[in-house]
């Protein structure tokens, strides 16, 4: 099962202006190859589909704890998008065009099927696809793919970061390239407790060191990039047999965290009159909360 809580992974700061246009780059990071509905979903079913859960405990766990924190990827780039939407249009009559602005910017579809909001497609609006999910059943092989993911996942994020300043973007990249760092490194060491090969010699592929990005140094002064969580308050600890020793950048110790991290608060987004979104007027909230309080007995 799937523990939710009503948090985002980080805070993401609001903007004073959108980047209708930034958004759409950011899409690749949700919806594209190697974005994140693609680390999660090919986590997800890797570890559903788990063989020897128990004989081999740590590399099930370290799998299962990665696909919990990427929901909470998935979620961070999807706010990400929404909130770099967020004032590209205006309200006001039909007939004066108060979404004209969108005919303008590179993916319309945030405007006429999303209501301004992020979705399961690449930068080019297409769709995702469950063809993006390698779940072989071999292990080894399952552990490579992984590591590959992450690494082409590095790629893309440190492209869209030179795509894009707006705030909220480089805010959620700078975090996640922190975090998809972890997660290369954590598929490395497992290889090498699987084969004896020190894929960590390897890196980086590409650059670990993300002191060439702003928005990524203060998360490693934070030692985000050292700390590995169980998303569980109870079970996934063994991947404490795995996620052990130094980070190959700087050396700092690694920590397993049980449970998950401390997180902030979701953004509740204002309504879109222009969108018909949520489409509820004054007189739809009143009668629906009279509903609710007939039902709760009030």
């Amino acid at each position: 099962m799937i523990k939710r809580d009503t948090r985002l992974l980080i805070d993401l700061p609001r903007p004073d202006h959108p980047d209708a246009n930034g958004a759409a780059a950011v899409q690749e990071l949700l919806g594209g190859k190697f974005g994140e509905m693609s680390t999660l979903n090919n986590y997800m079913f890797q570890s559903f589909n788990f063989r020897g859960k128990r004989k081999l405990k740590p590399f099930y766990d370290l799998v299962s704890s990665i696909t919990a924190e990427e929901f909470g990827h998935v979620e961070l780039v999807t706010t990400a998008i929404n909130l770099m939407i967020t004032g590209t249009t205006h309200g006001g009559d039909p007939d004066t065009t108060p979404m004209k602005a969108a005919v303008d910017k590179r993916n319309t579809q945030h405007f006429i099927q999303t209501a301004q909001t992020g979705y399961p497609f690449d930068s080019m609006a297409k769709p995702w696809t469950g063809e993006n999910v390698f779940s072989s059943g071999n292990l080894i092989l399952d552990l490579l793919h992984n590591f590959f993911l992450e690494c082409g996942a590095r790629t893309h994020k440190m492209r869209v970061y030179e795509m894009t300043d707006h705030p909220t973007a480089r805010e959620m990249i700078g975090y996640l390239l922190v975090r998809g760092g972890v997660h290369i490194v954590a598929y490395a060491k497992a290889l090498e407790v699987a084969t004896g090969v020190d894929v960590g010699k390897m890196l980086p592929i590409p650059n670990l060191d993300n002191k060439y990005f702003d928005s990524a140094r203060k998360f490693e002064d934070q030692n985000v990039h050292t700390k590995l969580y169980t998303f569980s308050d109870t079970d996934y600890k063994d991947i404490n047999k795995i996620w052990k020793g130094s980070h190959p950048i700087d050396g700092k110790p690694l920590t397993v965290i049980e449970g998950t991290p401390q997180g902030a608060p979701v953004p509740d987004y204002r309504e879109l009159p222009e969108e018909f979104a949520p489409g509820i007027s004054k007189e739809d909230f009143d009668e629906i909360a009279k509903r609710l309080m007939r039902s709760a007995g009030l």
